[in-house]
């Protein structure tokens, strides 16, 4: 073989390994890029589903009120969540429900939040009920004036009494009120002699909230809601009985504060309905305290002659308003009196009411009962 063909062979063999290194490097450049697509898409993509599984606005106060009729799909529950602003993600949600094994929902209606997480809302379609864990609870017990509230509210927030009670007293909030619930919280309110035109207003229960730190607004405003709701429900009865919301609320807060048990309210309620109409002042000690603006272990005869419009001993009928907030027995008992000829009652040194039709049976008892 002469020398030319050597050299052209020679260059040849160079021309090929140089042709493989280039192909091994754009093999190499190219499987690189692959690869790191794939972990660009599969970390985008698992922070995408992760992003979808989280709750749409976890500040949000709102529920959103949602049908599930018998027979619906897991697509079409799915595709009404995303719709109503429930979830994020109608597929991911779908995907997550039966990798979760969370079929087997329930129909009916519920109300949802944004707030919500994938696992309270599936919690939620499954059983029927609405699971939501709160991040903060208030607990008002039945009874208390709308000052001791706000020492409850100080006690358990980062708000104060003075706060809590410059809002509830606040002539905008107030207003606000009336606006948002008309049908409860209406013109009788604004009489002069009222010492607090919510007191009796704000309903005792226990407050669900799930923010950390909710508004004091928001506070106030969920307890008297919880009012409307209930007051809802009496509004055809109050209408046939001719009784306002704001004498229901008063009449109701009288039970509370009279009552040592709960089957005494529907006796005491006719005691109240009796005296008033037999033209009889209602004579309750409670709302002499109120007067008083104090709480006393013993009302003295001296106390009973206080001149002021809560006093039911100097005043006939019902006072201006609510004397405390009332809970659903002494709501249901206004509506719902026992039917009684009493017009007296005194409790004894353990609490026991002891009720009489006229004032010498009355006088026995408080001989044989009250030390």
């Amino acid at each position: 073989m002469d020398s030319q063909s050597s050299e052209k062979q020679l260059k040849k063999l160079k021309q090929r390994q140089s042709e493989q290194k280039i192909v091994k490097k754009i093999v190499l450049i190219t499987t690189a890029i692959i690869i790191a697509l794939v972990l660009i898409v599969g970390v985008g993509g698992y922070f995408y589903v992760q992003g979808a599984l989280k709750p749409v606005d976890t500040d949000s106060d709102k529920n959103v009120k949602i049908e599930v009729p018998i027979g619906s799909s897991i697509d079409t529950i799915a595709a009404t969540l995303e719709d109503k602003g429930i979830i994020k993600n109608a597929k991911i949600f779908k995907y997550y429900t039966k990798f979760n094994n969370g079929a087997g929902f329930q129909a009916g209606t519920y109300k949802l939040s944004p707030a919500m997480t994938i696992e309270e809302i599936i919690k939620s379609l499954k059983t029927g009920k609405v699971y939501r864990t709160p991040e903060f609870t208030l607990t008002v017990p039945e009874g208390l004036t709308i000052d001791q509230i706000a020492e409850r509210v100080a006690k358990n927030t980062n708000y104060s009494k003075e706060q809590f009670m410059d809002l509830v007293t606040s002539k905008a909030f107030i207003k606000n009120m009336k606006k948002q619930f008309p049908d409860t919280v209406t013109k009788a309110v604004n009489d002069k002699d009222i010492r607090y035109a919510l007191e009796g207003y704000l309903y005792p229960a226990t407050y669900s909230f799930y923010e950390k730190e909710p508004s004091l607004e928001t506070i106030a405003t969920d307890m008297v809601k919880q009012t409307d709701a209930i007051v809802q429900q009496y509004l055809p009865t109050l209408k046939e009985k001719k009784m306002s919301v704001h004498e229901f609320l008063t009449f109701a807060s009288l039970l509370e504060r009279e009552a040592t048990a709960s089957t005494d309210r529907e006796t005491i309620a006719s005691v109240f309905y009796n005296r008033i109409e037999e033209g009889m002042p209602l004579q309750t000690d409670p709302t002499v305290l109120y007067a008083l603006g104090k709480h006393k272990n013993r009302v003295l005869y001296k106390d009973l002659k206080v001149k002021n419009p809560y006093n039911t001993y100097t005043n006939k009928g019902l006072p201006p308003g609510p004397i405390a907030n009332a809970g659903i027995e002494s709501l249901k008992a206004t509506i719902d009196p026992a039917s009684t000829e009493y017009v007296y009652f005194v409790a004894d040194s353990d609490g026991k009411n002891h009720f009489a039709k006229t004032y010498a049976e009355h006088q026995k008892n408080v001989a044989k009962y009250i030390k």
